[in-house]
């Protein structure tokens, strides 16, 4: 009988992210029909956002969303939660587009990063000033359209629910300035660099969208157990995409693997193996990272092994929340089997 339940759940699931997928769709084509009649350069920001929705992803913050309304209750008739599961991936674009910037990426999703791609038209064309600015600025616009665009289709969220929206994001706002800083302080504190990457990456990922999804339903008193879920499991979440950095395949991830190193970015999991190895602690210490010979040391230590074990303790305690929640059987079920496919993803 179990089983028949989940099978609905993620029947029901799927079926409201198909209608967020539509949402998207017509959205963005009203937005770049709108803009089109303007001038063709009106609609360059807009193309840039509905370029990477349209290139996919995994929408897990949409999904985390709309099941979080589900398993509270939610009605299948209400608009509200596939305009806000939506707005969260627009969300994501925008955070991802200023991301490629200030992490100097040169791709996404398979593709030249926004700033990337409008350099090197810049550079082509051979327009008057600097190429580079023309074309973070570009990203940088780019990357608020998407934020409005968010806002826009979150404009009928209730006040409680508003409150998990604003604090989405500005978590994702000052967890990115503390990313950047400690990058540039060479900071090894294991407990911020865990703190700053559940509060950046794990909570807009996983927790929020949850409370998000409750709130809409009206389901107020789940936020606790969600809180705890999301809390493990997005830790796990920004755990595993340290662990595809640092030893994945670019193919499978979608994007260039070793990239944080590269840049000096402190990962959570840098800071464990510095706290658990002086010799990587002495490495990072260094003015000039010695890349080739840090990730020989990771190796040595087998802190990738250190970090699955770590990733397996977050996925059982999310497991063991979500087992106390006060929702239907199936959903405990399908919220314990989309853990296990956060935290052992390959992209």
């Amino acid at each position: 009988m179990l089983d028949t339940t989940v099978t609905e759940a993620r029947r029901l699931r799927l079926s409201l992210m198909e209608r967020v997928e539509r949402r998207l769709t017509a959205f963005l084509d009203a937005e770049q029909a709108r803009w089109g009649t303007v001038d063709r350069r009106a609609e360059v920001p807009v193309d840039a956002v509905a370029a990477l929705v349209r290139a996919g992803g995994k929408r897990l913050r949409p999904a985390f969303c709309v099941s979080g309304f589900l398993a509270a209750g939610g009605r299948l008739d209400d608009t509200t939660i596939v305009d806000v599961a939506s707005g969260l991936e627009l969300v994501h674009v925008g955070a991802l587009i200023h991301d490629d910037v200030l992490d100097a990426a040169d791709s996404r999703r398979g593709a030249p990063a926004v700033h990337v791609r409008h350099t090197a038209e810049h550079q082509v064309r051979g327009w008057r000033g600097e190429a580079r600015r023309f074309g973070e600025g570009v990203a940088i616009l780019s990357g608020d359209l998407a934020n409005i665009y968010a806002g826009r289709l979150a404009g009928t969220l209730s006040p409680q629910a508003r409150e998990v929206w604003d604090e989405l994001l500005t978590e994702i706002a000052v967890g990115q300035y503390l990313d950047l800083a400690v990058a540039a302080e060479s900071v090894i504190e294991p407990e911020l660099l865990r703190w700053i990457a559940v509060c950046k990456s794990g909570r807009y990922s996983i927790h929020r969208p949850l409370l998000l999804g409750a709130a809409i339903a009206g389901r107020h008193d789940l936020a606790p157990v969600f809180a705890e879920y999301g809390e493990a499991l997005g830790e796990a979440f920004q755990l595993r995409d340290d662990m595809i950095d640092a030893f994945g395949d670019s193919r499978a991830a979608g994007k260039p693997v070793g990239h944080d190193l590269h840049q000096h970015k402190m990962t959570l999991l840098l800071a464990w193996a510095a706290q658990r190895d002086e010799h990587v602690r002495r490495l990072l210490d260094a003015p000039d990272w010695d890349t080739g010979r840090i990730s020989e040391r990771l190796t040595e230590i087998g802190i990738g092994d250190q970090i699955e074990k770590h990733i397996g303790d977050l996925v059982e305690r999310a497991r063991e929340s979500i087992a106390q929640a006060p929702v239907d059987d199936a959903w405990r079920a399908e919220l314990t089997e989309m853990a296990l496919e956060v935290a052992y993803r390959d992209r």
